[in-house]
């Protein structure tokens, strides 16, 4: 009970962090009422900007929402420590020249992910005796020696012109096939793209509750999103438990269509069917609630004898 008492008293510190002045607005274009954070720079940030802090890699910046994410003490203290918005500018600006103008609420995709990764990745704009010279993680040397080809991999990356955000919710599975001798340790992976995203393990479990969020940025030029549930192996590859496609186009284009969900009241506004040309359960409707757009999905499970998935996906526009 203490351990919760604690964890609500460190999340009500942040939130008290965010109402400050200068936390009301984000750090890199100053547009009002910022709903993410990075973890590790300590700068509360807006939605159009977490989509590029993303596509630096958690290693750079480690994007979280301030009200929908589960956040480390760590993640939290480090925050608090920084003190906010005018506290890591006054680092990472420091040497911005005067006649360098930083992003504004309305600018472009490309203005944006031009000036974060100047501040960021490239640190231009930080004192020259703190600056960082490659950003490559160390916690394992796997990489050591190949920084030119790792820095031509971020450039084709930078290109990418992110449209929103989607945040997975995988609730569980049920009736999961068997890959050990009579049962399975599952966890869901899902890719977009080049990026992935994986749930924990759940050990010896055919019916696992997980309940996990998985966050993954949205390119301009996005296929279906790809889910595979494996069963972890100790001593040898992991053994595929089945997967599925999910069309992202019925909830991508019914949000565009429908404009600012903050102004709808709740509603449906698209659905995708089920067809023999996809894994649905059952017809998915798309429904604005709580000013969100939410999309509920039951998936069954191709290329496996058996075994169920049930998702909830959120889809926060980056031109909102």
């Amino acid at each position: 009970m203490s351990g919760r008492r604690d964890d609500s008293a460190k999340m009500a510190k942040l939130k008290e962090l965010l109402h400050r002045s200068e936390n009301r607005i984000c750090a890199d274009c100053s547009a009002p009422d910022p709903k993410w954070a990075s973890a590790n720079i300590g700068v509360f940030i807006c939605l159009k900007c977490s989509g590029v802090h993303r596509s630096l890699g958690t290693h750079i910046s480690k994007v979280l929402s301030v009200t929908l994410d589960q956040w480390s003490d760590n993640e939290i203290d480090n925050v608090i420590e920084v003190g906010g918005n005018s506290h890591a500018n006054a680092i990472y600006e420091t040497f911005l020249p005067q006649n360098h103008s930083k992003p504004h609420p309305d600018s472009t995709q490309e203005e944006r992910e031009k000036f974060i990764r100047s501040k960021y990745e490239l640190q231009e704009f930080l004192e020259p005796s703190l600056r960082i010279v490659s950003h490559q993680s160390s916690d394992s040397g796997k990489h050591a020696g190949s920084a030119s080809h790792s820095v031509s991999s971020k450039s084709e990356v930078g290109m990418i012109e992110f449209i929103g955000i989607l945040n997975v919710k995988v609730k569980g599975g049920t009736n999961l096939a068997i890959r050990d001798m009579s049962s399975s340790d599952p966890y869901v992976v899902l890719t977009l793209g080049q990026q992935k995203a994986q749930t924990s393990v759940i050990k010896a479990n055919l019916n696992p509750v997980w309940n996990e969020e998985l966050k993954l940025s949205v390119p301009q030029q996005y296929g279906p999103l790809k889910l595979q549930v494996f069963d972890h192996d100790m001593l040898s590859k992991d053994d595929l438990m089945g997967e599925a496609e999910i069309d992202l186009q019925p909830m991508i284009n019914a949000a565009a269509a429908f404009g600012d969900p903050g102004l709808l009241g709740d509603r449906q506004i698209g659905r995708w069917l089920k067809s023999g040309d996809n894994a649905l359960v059952r017809d998915s409707a798309v429904v604005v609630a709580g000013g969100e757009v939410r999309q509920e999905l039951a998936l069954k499970l191709q290329f496996t004898e058996s075994g169920e998935v049930e998702l909830e996906m959120q889809w926060f526009p980056l031109n909102m």
